[in-house]
């Protein structure tokens, strides 16, 4: 199952509105990026699994 972490979960001085959604590695590397590039974060272990822990499963749309 598809993951998503998305930034207004979580309040920032830039009110970031980004989501990211993929599957689960690919999700903790580059939401450690951004959070790294955007939001001044140090890339280390405990700063991916403080991400890894917020992922939530992506919801798909509901067939008509």
């Amino acid at each position: 199952m598809r993951k998503v972490a998305d930034c207004r979960e979580h309040p920032s001085e830039s009110n970031c509105t980004l989501t990211i959604a993929g599957e689960e590695d690919e999700v903790v590397r580059a939401a450690a990026e951004h959070a790294v590039s955007v939001h001044g974060h140090e890339d280390t272990p405990e700063l991916r699994e403080q991400v890894r822990e917020m992922l939530k499963d992506e919801r798909t749309p509901q067939a008509a």
